[in-house]
């Protein structure tokens, strides 16, 4: 006989499912429906989901009704048919899996994150009206996934609480920041969920495994005596030929599952991006694992804490024989050739710093400070990579050119600027004189940490080379003269880690012909890599700068190589970082760099070196090797 679902936590690890939107996406289901309609209109294709899932090991299996709030269905016009989908999303359910599965009422955020102004008495109305039909059904508990905010998911929880004793499982959507949107740290909103009869809570979406392992370690060492749920996205979206494709195999998710558990997960299971194939892994590998009995004894930082290095105080670089005298505090567009002139001469190297998260740039000037003193020949500050707020790279490029003298190489993502903002940001660099430019995409704006926001996307990185290029004729976007020419030296992005290089090649030469000066890679990871790289676009007329980052940590190389698109490892390097981190991490990372130096120092002069976790001390130390190898013996010295 079936354990109630709160005594079955007590006993046991339960699979969850995985994720049931992106799964129909990937089934041909276009964005831009509500996939909770299909309950009506597509029933089997729910049932066959729900089946496939229930097979490949889950046995806590979440209603299709994430969405099916008066908010959401009211944009397709459904209003009228939110009882009709929320009791069709239980019947399928439970019509899908046998048994012994639990199947729990799915509620998602009304807010989700969004800034829009929302009144309290239309959110408790809203959920009211879901929470009531589904306590209405056959459901052995309820689940509240993807809150942002404590203050929402208090409000649906007091309304269960009022109505039903069912269990009520209630976990935040999180990037490993450590607070909910609202404000409140993650312990904080734990315990105050668990004071107003939470059974259970936990994370989903917004992050991979690497990012809910982060926030897990959080709580899981100030201990509580709710068991904890967990539902990571397979990494990060790559959005490539019109389509979101995730990374994260099924191998890597059965890994990360036992780090849950050591932590005191009891459900586990997959958001976006994740397949029957990702659960079935799982379940085998949580086949027969026995939990714990005490959180206190499972606290410890698992290996996954490998992937986050602690910030620390720069070291300071060694002198090395000075061979020449060190340029001086002005900018380096001064004293030498823009970047494209100089690669043709010499190896150069850019190296990119990212801007902070927060209001603190004291670290990140020590950073540019010693990569100046290590000769780079260009500074790059991404645009809100990964869709994460950070500091203007527009102000902070500014400040490094005056109080460092470093030339800054500026990223422009189409993602958050219109045609309006794009060409006033752009003409403000220019009357800053900052004139070096890498024209991208931009990560969705969804997938970031602020997902309310919108993705623009006016211009393709193709479009916004061609316009960049217009200014510097004189010519603004409208057409209209500009008086002045402006002239910038324009990037573009390439990323040859992926399955056919031919035709990535070929989007490269398109990017060519809307006026690309010089190329900018993902960072490579394999030496034989480089070499195909050099043979695919050797007939090129532009420069390359291989992009090289250097591993930090074992943790950090399974985070890069399974949830980040773009970035591929070799089998050799991620088993030479193994289970390394700390000073161990480090060396290693720097070392495998240094190797790749010597194979791309061959084939390419342009060197691109990206900074992990603002530790410029690992950048600058491969800035000197650079110069060691290429006989342009620097020093430190600026005297």
């Amino acid at each position: 006989m079936k354990l109630e679902l709160r005594e079955a936590l007590r006993q046991q690890i339960i699979v969850g499912d995985g994720a049931m939107g992106t799964y129909l996406y990937q089934m041909g289901f276009p964005v831009g429906i509500s996939y909770e309609e299909l309950n009506l209109l597509k029933p089997d294709v729910i049932v066959d989901v729900h089946r496939r899932y229930y097979e490949a090991g889950a046995r806590l299996i979440e209603t299709n009704t994430f969405s099916a709030n008066r908010e959401k269905l009211s944009k397709y016009g459904l209003e009228e048919d939110i009882e009709a989908i929320n009791r069709a999303g239980v019947e399928l359910a439970r019509k899908a899996v046998g048994r012994d599965a639990y199947v729990v009422g799915a509620i998602g955020s009304i807010r989700a994150g969004r800034r829009k102004n929302f009144r309290t008495a239309k959110i408790k109305d809203d959920l009211r009206q879901q929470i009531e039909i589904l306590l209405d059904t056959q459901v052995d508990g309820l689940l509240l996934e993807s809150f942002y905010d404590l203050e929402e998911l208090l409000l649906a929880l007091k309304i269960i609480r009022k109505l039903s004793s069912l269990p009520v499982i209630c976990q935040f959507a999180t990037e490993g920041t450590g607070t909910t949107q609202d404000g409140v740290t993650l312990q904080d909103a734990f315990a105050k969920l668990e004071q107003n009869g939470a059974d259970v809570v936990g994370f989903n979406c917004r992050s991979g495994p690497n990012g809910l392992l982060r926030s897990l370690e959080r709580v899981a060492a100030i201990g509580g005596e709710l068991p904890y749920s967990i539902f990571p996205n397979a990494g990060i979206p790559d959005y490539v030929d019109g389509r979101f494709t995730y990374a994260a195999t099924p191998q890597y998710f059965a890994e990360t599952a036992l780090k849950f558990a050591d932590l005191g997960a009891r459900i586990i299971g997959g958001c976006c991006g994740t397949t029957p194939e990702h659960i079935a892994a799982m379940s085998r590998a949580l086949a027969g694992y026995s939990p714990g009995p005490a959180r206190a004894d499972r606290s410890q930082p698992t290996s996954a804490g490998a992937a986050v290095l602690p910030e620390r105080e720069p070291v300071q670089p060694a002198a090395e024989v000075l061979a020449q005298p060190a340029p001086s505090a002005k900018p380096d567009g001064a004293n030498e050739p823009n970047i494209v002139d100089l690669v043709k001469q010499r190896h150069t190297v850019i190296v990119e710093l990212d801007p902070p998260r927060d209001l603190d740039i004291d670290k990140f000037m020590k950073g540019a400070r010693a990569l100046k003193e290590a000769h780079v020949d260009a500074l790059t500050m991404a645009d809100n990579s990964l869709a994460v707020t950070r500091m203007s790279n527009l102000a902070l490029g500014y400040l490094v050119k005056e109080q460092t003298g470093l030339r800054p190489l500026i990223h422009i993502a189409c993602r958050d600027r219109n045609l309006i903002g794009t060409q006033s940001h752009m003409m403000g660099l220019h009357t800053l004189g900052i004139d070096h430019v890498l024209a991208v995409t931009g990560d969705p704006a969804r997938f970031g940490d602020l997902p309310g926001s919108s993705s623009v996307y006016d211009l393709t990185s193709f479009e916004m080379i061609r316009m960049i290029k217009q200014l510097n004729e004189g010519v603004a976007f409208s057409g209209k003269p500009l008086k002045k020419r402006a002239s910038f030296i324009v990037g573009a992005a390439f990323n040859p880690n992926v399955k056919y290089l031919d035709k990535a090649v070929q989007r490269l030469e398109r990017k060519i012909e809307a006026g690309a000066d010089y190329i900018m890679t993902q960072p490579v990871y394999d030496a034989a890599l480089v070499e195909k790289i050099y043979e695919a676009t050797k007939h090129l007329s532009i420069p390359i700068f291989i992009g090289i980052m250097p591993l930090a940590s074992g943790g950090n190389a399974e985070y890069l190589h399974n949830e980040v698109p773009g970035i591929q490892l070799s089998d050799e390097v991620r088993q030479r970082m193994g289970s390394l981190k700390g000073e161990e991490g480090r060396a290693m990372g720097v070392q495998i760099s240094k190797e790749l130096l010597d194979t791309a120092m061959r084939y390419f002069n342009g060197i691109y070196l990206m900074t992990p976790f603002l530790s410029y001390e690992m950048t600058a130390d491969l800035t000197r090797y650079v110069w060691e190898k290429s006989g342009r013996a620097i020093s430190t010295c600026t005297h």
